[in-house]
């Protein structure tokens, strides 16, 4: 077997002005740089990367591989047209200049939308298919927050979906891909079965230890089997205002009555599952108190949810770090707060300075926080990750810098670009230890857990004003399909 492969992924928040330019693409963030030919194998290999799994699965089963093109940005507004003209273009034009493919794989997110485009991936697949034709073999792998279309639907052969979040599965997903193309080139393309759910699920909510998504996600195992036997199940992007925004299931069988009967089972537990989530999320004067009164061992971790730069949020709001101050908060850690003018000031002023800082705050709604501050540690924000989700990649920060509150025992850890605190090693680079902690507060909504909550006595979900809309009664989607509820 022949098989090209590319991987080309965004996550787009249509509420963030912000566009998402070519350099963006081109960058190192949380995940490498635009990576180009035998190079996109040598960089991702070992990391918990679908493509990265589905490569050393195929290898492995004596696949020759034909590696295009692999990148992503981190989630910010749409993607600007320049830019996925482009990238698409290098892809087709790669496979149009490529004889005798068994097949193509694409590892993709799902939920890219582009400045003249609400559907991305499925418009790329469509130019894929305009050069490939309509019958060779093409597998896509996705996020669990894809938001999927008829068309991606129709114009792929199969679509496998990560089924934990925070998503620990990623190369395993690409290694399921790469089951199902081989299958495809043996026996020829399965049936398709796709329904879309009736409701949007928060992000906050999703959390896959904890019923029902655990339950849900549990009940998928059951299918997997030969002959491109498959279910797969996306909870949905709901930072996305388009008509496929939502869950969705997909199903592949050896017959269409096959493929249909195993997707109503699990749209029936999907929709079944609709009371159970749990979308509740604490203010930040009630987080912040609990997390005070705690005495178990170990730091208690307060999610920011709602700034959550992973979903396109500016990872600069301050209601938090106000309540951690006017509450003297004992022992706690901020980060990461994204204000490259400070992180670029206590750089200048170095290790031990002194400073009145006017610290994040910039989006709109939001005004910076005024307060004196020492600067306790200085990184050029480069940190390899431990955990398990990212273990093997790089952290890309730029300047960053630890401040500590002066008079309190408050740190903020401000970076020069935007990164979630995923990993206990991103706080460590900062000459602080996470665990030593009383309260430890992450820009993120859902992939700290996975690092953190080993370490941590308790995990609060707190919503405090940002640019990312975890409660969905607050947003004001114009384009989602007639009779879709939110929870």
């Amino acid at each position: 077997m022949r098989i090209a492969i590319a991987g080309f992924q965004h996550e787009t928040n249509t509420f963030v002005a912000t566009p998402t330019k070519l350099s963006d693409f081109e960058q190192s963030d949380s995940w490498p740089e635009m990576l180009w030919g035998q190079d996109v194998l040598n960089i991702t290999q070992g990391m918990n990367l679908p493509i990265a799994g589905f490569a050393k699965t195929a290898l492995a089963d004596g696949v020759e591989l034909q590696p295009i093109l692999w990148c992503a940005a981190e989630p910010c507004g749409k993607v600007a047209d320049h830019a996925f003209d482009t990238i698409a273009g290098h892809i087709t034009n790669a496979l149009a200049n490529m004889t005798q493919l068994d097949g193509v794989y694409l590892d993709l997110h799902g939920a890219m939308v582009t400045e003249s485009l609400d559907d991305g991936e499925g418009e790329l697949l469509s130019r894929i298919r305009q050069v490939v034709g309509p019958d060779l073999p093409l597998v896509a792998s996705l996020d669990m927050h894809a938001n999927i279309s008829r068309q991606m639907v129709d114009l792929s052969d199969a679509m496998t979906i990560f089924r934990t979040y925070p998503h620990l599965d990623m190369a395993e997903t690409g290694a399921r891909a790469f089951r199902m193309m081989r299958d495809i080139c043996t026996n020829g393309p399965p049936a398709k079965a796709w329904r879309q759910g009736e409701y949007l699920i928060p992000l906050h909510s999703q959390y896959t230890e904890v019923a029902p998504a655990k339950t849900l996600y549990a009940a998928l195992d059951v299918f997997d089997g030969p002959n491109a036997r498959l279910v797969e199940l996306a909870v949905g992007f709901t930072a996305a205002d388009t008509a496929d925004c939502g869950p969705s299931v997909l199903a592949y069988g050896v017959s269409q009555s096959d493929a249909d009967a195993m997707a109503a089972q699990i749209f029936e537990k999907l929709q079944a599952a609709e009371t159970q989530f749990d979308t509740s999320l604490l203010c930040p004067k009630d987080a912040v108190e609990t997390a005070r009164h705690a005495n178990g061992k170990g730091p208690v971790v307060i999610a920011d949810v709602q700034d959550n730069p992973g979903a396109g949020a500016s990872a600069d709001t301050t209601g938090l770090l106000r309540e951690l101050m006017q509450q003297n908060a004992p022992s706690a850690i901020l980060g990461l707060l994204n204000d490259p003018q400070l992180a670029a000031k206590a750089h200048e002023l170095g290790e031990g300075a002194e400073l009145e800082a006017e610290i994040g705050g910039r989006g709109p709604g939001d005004v910076p926080f005024a307060s004196k501050v020492r600067v306790h540690h200085l990184s050029d924000g480069r940190c390899r990750y431990s955990g398990e989700m990212y273990g093997g990649g790089v952290a890309t920060m730029g300047p960053s810098a630890a401040l500590q509150l002066i008079g309190t025992q408050i740190h903020v850890l401000v970076t020069s670009i935007r990164n979630q605190c995923l990993d206990l090693a991103q706080i460590r680079l900062f000459n602080l230890e996470p665990a030593d902690a009383r309260i430890l507060c992450v820009k993120s909504t859902t992939h700290f857990r996975a690092d953190f909550e080993p370490i941590a006595q308790k995990v609060l979900k707190c919503a405090v004003r940002g640019q990312f809309p975890c409660q969905l009664k607050d947003v004001r989607y114009t384009k989602l399909r007639p009779g879709v509820r939110i929870i």
